[in-house]
């Protein structure tokens, strides 16, 4: 039995193990981030395929039957390959069950030229109300920055790839079409 019980413990773990070398470091307490993307909302901890964050109108443990507000996920863990100039963006995002973005947050970045591209809340700000079936095109509907095309080009494509993908796995394809 405690040879089963051993065996256990080491596979789980091991799991753990493999789950967070597969992951590019995020923020391990985004509770304030998440708070500008779902203000009123209680947000499940980190988990599902893609990773997200669930979040609910109530405590779902509590109030199990509810219906999600929509979820929040990380660029980098949907989109781990995306990176800009000098490495991956970790980035934020919210969105609702209709494939509208509730916002985005930049939390981390190592951009040279980030502080003035994909680090100010303006930046940030207009990915708000945009739908999943927007453009995401730098120039075009997201304001470009001159000497941070990378950078902007970079952290809009992680958005709209890890939304889409997003939406094409947790949200109901009756729910956000155009």
């Amino acid at each position: 039995m405690k040879k089963l019980a051993a065996l256990f413990l080491f596979s789980t773990l091991s799991s753990a193990v493999v789950f967070a070398a597969d992951r590019i470091f995020t923020n391990p307490n985004p509770d304030a981030a998440l708070k500008q993307l779902f203000p009123n909302a209680v947000l499940t901890p980190l988990s599902g395929t893609p990773l997200h964050f669930t979040a609910y109108a109530s405590d779902p443990v509590k109030n199990p039957s509810q219906t999600p507000l929509g979820y929040a996920f990380w660029t980098t863990d949907v989109v781990p390959s995306e990176h800009g100039y000098h490495g991956p963006i970790h980035l934020l995002v919210g969105m609702r069950l209709d494939g509208t973005l509730t916002g985005v947050v930049c939390d981390y970045h190592s951009e040279p030229y980030g502080y003035f591209s994909v680090e100010p809340p303006a930046f940030a700000a207009q990915f708000a109300n945009k739908s999943i079936h927007d453009r995401f095109i730098v120039g075009a509907d997201v304001n470009a920055v001159s000497r941070a095309s990378l950078s902007m080009n970079s952290a809009t494509r992680a958005i709209r790839d890890s939304s889409r993908m997003v939406a094409r796995s947790l949200l109901s394809p009756d729910g956000v079409k155009k």
